[in-house]
């Protein structure tokens, strides 16, 4: 049986081979502990880590140590978010986010709030886009973070990132910007931002890496340690250095900078083919954040009346998913879409599909007729977990 075409690079990207190949000596040969000072497979293994902070620093426009290297984005952000409330909380106790950001974010916040933290959630527009006057409205004098991602997870579409930013900055509060599924497939820079969170498995590198960009000017920003023991990454984050993954990270962010200009082109071409095919093709279709800057390899399609649950398992042919990988088990309705004012019933016959760097065009060609054929199907037979 063929396996299926991958439409899901959003939840996860294969590993380039190429960066399997520079992780591999790491595993096997230069095996050592980064933090062990007194022989030369220590050395090796430092010198490697330090090489990776400046390939990724390259990629983000920031200086390598203004990099801590951590587990992945998760642990960056809940860095991040409880780090400001923790060091920041003197100058105040107020946090501004957005309602259609990632669980990684949402979820800290949560748990701030429980801590007397007090967390404003803003809306967006019908394309799922922040309005920096929004963000200007909601500051006050004890707002210490503004938490806004590049790109959002599930539809693709793009805040205004340097917009918000001078809106923040020109209020002295610290800015934020999870950044994980913007990197290596646009231009992203940590120049408007405080803080900046990127992840390896989301740019066709490991999964267990990400970094925390933390600037250490204008002002430098004071982050405690989430993770204490063995002072490493200085005293920034405890714990032994993934070397073969932080590595991979790496070499991922130095044929990002390469090739991520050339993949965004033939993708969005790819792209914008499968959406005109789709929408033509099915009665009532349209694309989430169509008319927003989007990602250039992402489409949120909403088909009323179908379930966009039942549709991904039953079309064999293409894996692709109903929303965020990390929100799979739940059984509410997205709460991005739900923000760009979909219905529950809308929000449950959307799925996403995210393609990436392998994705041909006859993979393409290929998924335009699963998706079609696999949604009429349904739509003969209509599925009752779409009324529920």
């Amino acid at each position: 049986m063929a396996r299926p075409i991958y439409l899901d690079h959003n939840a996860t990207t294969p590993v380039d081979e190429r960066v399997v190949e520079s992780m591999l000596p790491y595993f096997r040969e230069q095996y050592g502990n980064a933090s062990s000072a007194g022989h030369a497979y220590g050395w090796a293994a430092e010198e490697a880590v330090a090489q990776a902070r400046e390939q990724v620093a390259a990629l983000l426009d920031a200086e390598p140590d203004a990099l801590t290297f951590t587990s992945g984005a998760t642990e960056a952000l809940n860095m991040a978010l409880k780090g400001v409330a923790d060091a920041y909380a003197s100058k105040g106790q107020h946090i501004v986010t957005v309602q259609t950001e990632h669980k990684a974010v949402l979820d800290p916040c949560d748990a701030l709030e429980k801590d007397g933290v007090e967390v404003t959630r803003l809306p967006v527009d019908d394309d799922g886009r922040l309005a920096p006057g929004d963000v200007a409205a909601a500051l006050r004098d004890d707002t210490i973070l503004v938490a806004v991602m590049w790109a959002n997870n599930e539809t693709g579409v793009l805040h205004p990132i340097p917009e918000i930013a001078e809106v923040v900055r020109a209020h002295d509060a610290l800015f934020l910007t999870d950044a994980t599924q913007a990197v290596g497939k646009v231009p992203v820079s940590v120049e408007p931002a405080d803080l900046l969170v990127a992840s390896g498995h989301k740019m066709y590198g490991p999964k267990g890496v990400g970094v925390l960009y933390a600037s250490r000017r204008r002002p430098r920003v004071r982050i405690p340690a989430l993770i204490h023991g063995g002072g490493q990454e200085d005293g920034r984050r405890g714990g032994t250095y993934n070397v073969p993954a932080i590595v991979g990270m790496g070499t991922a962010a130095d044929l990002a900078a390469d090739e991520q200009s050339s993949d965004a082109d033939r993708l969005e071409a790819l792209r914008d083919r499968m959406e005109t095919a789709l929408v033509d093709a099915l009665d009532d279709a349209w694309i989430n954040g169509r008319s927003a800057p989007r990602l250039p390899q992402t489409t949120s399609l909403t088909v009323p009346g179908i379930s966009a649950e039942d549709l991904t398992l039953a079309m064999r042919a293409v894996a692709c998913a109903t929303g965020s990988a990390c929100s799979s088990n739940a059984t509410a309705p997205s709460h991005v879409l739900k923000a760009q004012g979909l219905s529950d019933a809308d929000a449950r016959s959307t799925v996403r599909l995210s393609m990436g760097r392998p994705t041909t065009a006859d993979e393409v060609d290929r998924a335009i007729d699963a998706v079609i054929e696999n949604v009429r199907e349904q739509q003969q037979t209509p599925s009752l977990s779409v009324a529920i």
